[in-house]
């Protein structure tokens, strides 16, 4: 591994970089929420996108440390792409018109385009990753499928970040209690919310703009993490990337302190843990301690 600057890496010293899978990582959504690991070195991620044109502006850019496969995850099966107006609403579901026609312009963006036939692969299955730490998810839908094809490999994983749905748009969408209760059965506590998306309901519309919202909660990206209530059940690589994920993807760094001194506790850290990890957070987001003595 070549010389990596950050301190918080070097002071952990993980024997590899955090293994990062993105599944769905069509780059429409913005950025990634490990792009500061991916421009420090810190990580190597893995991609998965089926849609051409997508996936040609990814490999395009791709530094390094970035691979991007044409693969759809999902049970191994085969299942028909809808291909929808909308570039972000292409789903292997179908669009529900009466969940979209409630909340517009979703009516347009779900509008089926094209039908193409795709067999699907399941994590656990895709050879090319032989590590993974923090899995990434936004498969318009299929995210349940994803992560019970995947089961094996979820094993490593310390977190994950998947879109759920508070109101489902597709026929047969899984809604977030049954996401929810597949990652407790797998070890896994919410941690935090992230691009949450609220719309208002149809026919009111406020000053005229269609995506002015009011209370109606859509969907959001909704961050897991290993339940640190057991931290002593993690492996001491384990404790590392959760804590590095932790700090530079969400700025969690009362996350990433617990798994520093269960580090510390097993004598695989320096101290004194608490003050110089406290002095890195503090560098990395002064906002956070502004005032604070």
């Amino acid at each position: 591994m070549d010389q990596i600057e950050d301190e918080l890496f070097r002071w952990l010293a993980p024997a590899r970089r955090t293994a990062i899978v993105d599944v769905g990582a069509n780059p429409i959504a913005g950025h990634p929420p490990y792009r500061p690991m991916l421009e420090a070195r810190l990580c190597t991620v893995v991609g998965f996108e089926p849609q051409p044109a997508a996936l040609a502006k990814l490999r395009a850019r791709a530094g390094p440390l970035e691979t991007y496969l044409p693969d759809a995850l999902g049970d191994g099966r085969g299942h028909t792409l809808r291909v929808c107006a909308a570039e972000g609403m292409t789903s292997l579901l179908r669009p529900d018109a009466k969940s979209l026609a409630l909340f517009p312009p979703f009516d347009e963006f779900g509008k089926v385009v094209e039908e193409r036939p795709l067999e699907t692969r399941r994590l656990d299955e895709i050879a090319a990753i032989d590590a993974l730490d923090f899995l990434k998810l936004d498969v318009q839908g299929f995210e349940l499928e994803v992560l019970r094809g995947g089961r094996v490999k979820l094993g490593s994983v310390v977190a994950v970040q998947t879109e759920v749905s508070f109101m489902p748009l597709y026929e047969d969408q899984p809604p977030l209690g049954e996401i929810d209760l597949e990652l407790r059965a797998r070890g896994f506590v919410p941690h935090a919310f992230v691009d949450q998306k609220r719309w208002i309901i149809a026919p009111m519309c406020i000053g005229g703009d269609l995506r002015r919202p009011l209370n109606q909660m859509l969907e959001a990206d909704l961050v897991y993490v290993r339940d640190f209530r057991h931290l002593e059940y993690l492996s001491e690589e384990q404790l590392k990337h959760l804590a590095l994920v932790a700090h530079h993807c969400y700025g969690s760094f009362d996350l990433a302190l617990i798994c520093l001194i269960e580090l510390e506790r097993r004598e695989m850290l320096p101290g004194p843990v608490r003050e110089r990890y406290l002095a890195l957070a503090r560098a990395a987001a002064p906002a956070v301690f502004a005032g604070i003595p």
